[in-house]
């Protein structure tokens, strides 16, 4: 992610994340916005995305929502990994849709959390919906 890219008000620990996040920048995926506990990323649909019926891969929009889940559960500067993720495929999608995730905190104590990601096309349309849980761990976020 080149600074330019990044909006002026992310963390510089989420700015540092997503610089070194290779499938992000393979796919393409942009950060919005992010607060911690929420995050918006985009991401739009090319040809090498899609399967063998013409769909966007359902490891791509899992791979959207997942670095949503990242940024939105990394809320302070220790590191935060997912433990695990559902996701719901309830529309497809294909090449040149705009897709945009939206990860939202649902519970946090302790050392756990829960977030959900709503994703959705350029018209609002819902396409997935993603559950994720995340640990904190003794690792401090570098810059």
């Amino acid at each position: 992610m080149t600074e330019t890219a990044t909006p002026p008000s992310v963390r510089p620990e989420i700015r540092a994340m997503l610089r070194a996040d290779g499938v992000r920048d393979l796919l393409g995926i942009t950060l919005v916005t992010e607060t911690p506990g929420h995050a918006v990323l985009t991401m739009r649909v090319t040809d090498v995305m899609t399967n063998g019926f013409g769909i966007t891969h359902g490891g791509v929009v899992f791979t959207l929502a997942d670095t949503a889940f990242a940024v939105a559960c990394n809320e302070d500067e220790h590191v935060t990994v997912a433990v695990g993720g559902d996701i719901a495929f309830l529309a497809p999608t294909g090449v040149g849709d705009v897709l945009t995730a939206t990860a939202v905190r649902r519970a946090r104590r302790g050392r756990s959390g829960v977030y959900d990601v709503t994703v959705t096309t350029d018209d609002g349309e819902v396409v997935a919906e993603f559950r994720g849980r995340s640990r904190t761990t003794d690792r401090v976020l570098s810059i």
